[in-house]
């Protein structure tokens, strides 16, 4: 996951974030081994705002590929690692399926890792 956690990474410093400052990057290991990064892109509208991990899995789609696995990079919140968003797990789960693995970090370097259906445990699959 060095690799991964390592394009989240860099994806981060390239988040667009002029109104909350929460840089967030993201980056999806394909079935095919590929690496698609993703950073957070915030809009003044914030329902037009595109979180990292739901960039790097749309971009995944596009590319024609299927995700195994996601890393997360952003700093903590209320002093936890922050993990993906219900949004951006249905979206792992209907691109990946309940068995991509998650790996969160901060960037200081501390990690969690879970499956998609252990963080969201009840997600309606694709059908």
């Amino acid at each position: 996951m060095d690799d991964l956690l390592a394009a989240a990474t860099s994806a981060r410093q390239r988040a667009y974030v002029p109104y909350s400052g929460f840089a967030m990057g993201a980056a999806v290991r394909t079935a095919s081994g590929a690496i698609i990064p993703g950073a957070l892109v915030e809009n003044v509208s914030l329902g037009l705002a595109m979180c990292a991990e739901r960039v790097a899995l749309f971009a995944t789609s596009t590319a024609g590929e299927r995700p195994v696995a996601l890393a997360l990079v952003a700093r903590r919140t209320n002093g936890e690692l922050t993990h993906p968003c219900g949004a951006c797990l249905q979206v792992a789960l209907e691109l990946g399926g309940p068995d991509v693995e998650i790996v969160v970090s901060d960037p200081a370097g501390a990690t969690a890792t879970a499956t998609v259906a252990e963080l969201l445990p009840r997600g309606p699959h694709r059908p």
